[in-house]
């Protein structure tokens, strides 16, 4: 490639040399001045030998090397001239240049690759530049080696940070989901893509005795280790007063508080869900998260009403309980947004398209859980937290409905109440063919049962059994709100011993106020295996 040179004017009235005159120096040497030699005394190879970052000049449709400059020998070593750059220069290959050159000849555009590494290690952003009719390519290599392992730390840092909150967010996370004897249950959490901060999306499943099942998801509105932190609390929170068997009302009402308490930043959505078998049917309440889907077994979806309080954390609002049903052969799906929720559409659609997946996905809770992942396009570079729960409530036919009955007597009050219970389930507990032992151990705590509720509580009572297949299920109610207690009674107390008996004897016991007053009282045999 021919040397650029520096052009003179000569000055208005110099004549012109002689032929035998001396030849002008083809470049002038330049002349110095205060700052440095002037641009125009430079020829271009003086400017391009000058820089600290390495430059190659290369021309022709095979880019033969036509020079480079002192730092490009610096840093890769000596280039022969006349020498096609596919041979003489490797480390154009390894930055992914070569490809670009024919495309800079063709459209006379330049093209850039960022931050490419070496074999050497070093780190280079390497712009490619027609040089206008020369047929040639100026290669610039501009050295961000440093910026590139500021750069490489800062990712690492934070693919540690999110390990750790994922770590945690996992550990928060039930490690094995509690099946309770009337319904199939199964979950599924997906942390968002590498480059997404992980949530606080959880879920959990709390039997709460008498075959009763609380079912929570929730959604801490925040990122990283402290949003994970703070839905642990909750978690926590939700199982404690979960214990109390409180409407479901009342327990967000009282995460509510909590979660002002726990931090004042962080928003959470959840909804809290109880399953009854007797009633056949989820009790719930929502603050501010998405609605529960319930398919029946005509493939048939149920949308629960819209939440009925805003998010946790709020405050000043009086939360309520709403129904939705779930009969034999349905399946209930609780969910959190990031299964539903797309940039480019309304989250409403997001929701009805759940809707779709659901109303055609069958078998196994988990098979469920799957489809719908696969339905509503999550994969593992998804940008949010999903956390999704199946609940299905089977339909029992054959002999597996014979491991499920229920019986359930009225009791009017007066002296031949207990009587008349000891006799009911005396008979009821021997057409289910229990072992002996059981079966008196399922009168003696219908008989306490019954009589705490004569002495303490008020009309109407009713005693309720109830078998699966893993226990024995007894349970009175009655119109009286005053929990019983268990207490150490004096040698010479007359009674104050029930609750104490009942404690001794069943697997486990509890107690709860029931919607529009009135309390049941409850205990639980677990069945021979």
């Amino acid at each position: 490639m021919p040397a650029a040179r520096a052009e003179h004017a000569r000055p208005e009235g110099t004549p012109a040399q002689p032929d035998d005159a001396a030849p002008a120096p083809s470049s002038p040497a330049p002349t110095e001045g205060p700052a440095g030699p002037a641009l125009d005394d430079l020829s271009a190879r003086e400017i391009l030998g000058r820089l600290p970052a390495p430059v190659a000049l290369l021309h022709g449709p095979d880019h033969r090397v036509a020079y480079v400059n002192d730092a490009y020998e610096a840093t890769f070593g000596p280039r022969p001239a006349g020498v096609p750059a596919a041979e003489a220069m490797p480390e154009l290959d390894r930055l992914s240049v070569l490809p670009l050159l024919d495309q800079v000849l063709r459209s006379g555009t330049p093209r850039t690759v960022k931050s490419r590494r070496t074999t050497e290690g070093g780190s280079y952003t390497v712009t490619c530049t027609p040089i206008a009719g020369e047929g040639g390519v100026l290669v610039y290599a501009a050295d961000v080696t440093d910026h590139a392992e500021a750069a490489e730390r800062l990712r690492t840092s934070e693919r540690r940070h999110r390990e750790t909150a994922v770590t945690l967010q996992r550990s928060l996370l039930p490690q094995e989901l509690e099946q309770p004897d009337d319904l199939r249950i199964a979950a599924t959490y997906q942390p968002g893509g590498t480059d997404a901060a992980v949530g606080g999306d959880w879920y959990d499943v709390i039997t709460l005795g008498a075959g009763r099942t609380a079912l929570v998801i929730g959604d801490v509105m925040g990122r990283g280790v402290r949003a994970a932190a703070v839905m642990g609390q909750l978690r926590t929170a939700v199982r404690a007063y979960a214990r109390l068997d409180l409407p479901p009302h009342e327990v967000i009402q009282l995460l509510d508080v909590l979660a002002a308490e726990i931090d004042a930043s962080q928003i959470a959505t959840c909804v809290y869900a109880v399953h009854d078998p007797n009633e056949g049917q989820l009790v719930y309440a929502s603050a501010g998260h998405l609605p529960i889907l319930v398919r029946d077994e005509d493939g048939t979806v149920e949308r629960a009403a819209d939440p009925t309080g805003p998010p946790l954390g709020t405050g000043g609002w009086v939360h309520t309980s709403g129904t939705i049903a779930l009969p034999p052969g349905s399946t209930a799906v609780l969910y959190t947004d990031g299964l539903v929720e797309r940039r480019s559409e309304d989250i409403d659609e997001g929701v009805a398209s759940l809707a779709r997946a659901l109303s055609g996905a069958k078998g196994s809770p988990q098979v469920v859980c799957d489809r719908l992942i696969r339905s509503l396009g999550v994969t593992a570079e998804h940008d949010d937290d999903v956390a999704v729960l199946v609940v299905q409530h089977p339909a029992r036919t054959g002999a597996d409905a014979e491991l499920f009955h229920n019986a359930a007597l009225d009791l009017l009050g007066g002296v031949e109440a207990a009587p008349r219970a000891r006799a009911f389930a005396t008979g009821v507990l021997t057409s289910w063919r229990f072992p002996v032992e059981l079966r008196d151990l399922g009168v003696l705590a219908t008989s306490e049962l019954v009589a705490n509720s004569l002495q303490h509580g008020t009309p109407p009572m009713r005693l309720g059994l109830r078998r699966t297949d893993r226990r024995l299920i007894v349970e009175v109610t009655d119109g009286d709100d005053h929990l019983p207690r268990r207490r150490q009674a004096e040698p010479a107390d007359e009674a104050g011993r029930g609750i104490s008996i009942i404690a001794s004897i069943a697997t486990s016991w509890g107690s709860r106020r029931t919607p529009g007053g009135g309390k049941a009282v409850w205990c639980e045999f677990a069945l021979p295996q």
